[in-house]
């Protein structure tokens, strides 16, 4: 009889530990790597310069359709910063984003209120060490507070780069070297400021969660509490990061079509490092994910050759 039990527990250990095994894979593969057949769009016009260069790539097997921008700071030639719409309802294409601000390349930048008109931002939006729109501090979630500090990316003076979990107090912004410890049945009543540094930059979004931290794929969707919302599903994405060399990456991947079913935030995560990032966070996505060049859609939103209208941007500019 003991040898009954131990047998029947020995084998629902092994049960679980397939379980387990196959909540790490989808359709028998690994999620350790997506390959992608990465190519360089070229004969823009006029030309960009060397510090920009655009890519498109292709995965046959989720099927996945992509694009992706990497940009050079140190580039004398080139500007990076967060835009925001002018226009009465507080958005607007990108398209008209690259030509109110003679932009080259331009993708959308963080989560906006559609149905509020004129709309508003979800989170924080410093343009020219401004505040558009304060940071989010909570989050309500059946019928639970959470204290959050999202992820955001973030430009520097310099040229720099940053990507970190920010919220403010007293005007100031703040970022921390690690997200608040939230979790669906345990939130976080409070910030602990001590751990916090003052975080100092020219222009910044919020959006999230952050998919990379130092060099590791680190998807924060619970700390920054997204759970309970479809942000984590399969959907057309945009994301944001930089490599070791300070380089800017964006991408921009289709979804919802037959030729490009879109991503989790795992799969976006190991894009991005595939890509060469260190750090990387995801944007707004859905039918607000687009990339346009010299005023020109690359890819299709959600399957349709219309963009959406948004309330902030990332644009690329030129010094010439």
């Amino acid at each position: 009889m003991n040898c009954a039990n131990a047998l029947r527990k020995f084998l629902f250990l092994i049960l679980i530990m397939v379980i387990f095994l196959s909540s790490c894979t989808r359709n028998g593969k690994s999620f350790s790597k997506i390959t992608m057949r990465w190519r360089t769009v070229e004969h823009t016009t006029p030309e960009l310069p060397t510090g920009i260069k655009i890519m498109v790539g292709r995965n046959d097997e989720l099927p996945i359709n992509a694009w992706a921008a990497i940009i050079d700071p140190a580039d004398p030639d080139v500007d990076l910063d967060v835009i925001v719409s002018e226009d009465l309802d507080r958005r607007e294409t990108l398209t008209q984003f690259s030509e109110n601000n003679k932009a080259r390349v331009v993708v959308n930048g963080g989560y906006f209120l559609m149905d509020k008109n004129p709309t508003e931002h979800v989170g924080l939006l410093y343009v020219n060490k401004h505040t558009v729109a304060p940071a989010t501090k909570s989050v309500l979630r059946n019928n639970k507070r959470y204290y959050t500090a999202r992820g955001a990316l973030g430009f520097l003076d310099d040229g720099g780069i940053d990507i970190a979990w920010v919220t403010s107090r007293n005007d100031s912004l703040f970022n921390f070297s690690e997200p608040l410890e939230n979790h669906p049945e345990k939130p976080m009543d409070s910030f602990d400021f001590s751990t916090a540094e003052t975080w100092e930059v020219d222009d910044a979004l919020h959006a999230g969660p952050v998919l990379m931290h130092e060099g590791r794929i680190r998807v924060t969707s619970d700390e920054e509490v997204f759970f309970g919302s479809t942000i984590p599903d399969i959907h057309p994405r945009t994301a944001a990061g930089y490599r070791n060399s300070g380089e800017l990456v964006l991408l921009v991947v289709d979804g919802r079509q037959i030729d490009s079913r879109g991503v989790d935030l795992q799969e976006l995560a190991i894009l991005m490092r595939d890509l060469g990032c260190v750090e990387a966070i995801n944007l707004d996505g859905g039918g607000s994910s687009a990339m346009v060049v010299d005023g020109k859609l690359l890819n299709r939103p959600a399957g349709t050759t219309s963009q959406r209208e948004v309330m902030s941007a990332i644009a690329v500019s030129v010094n010439y």
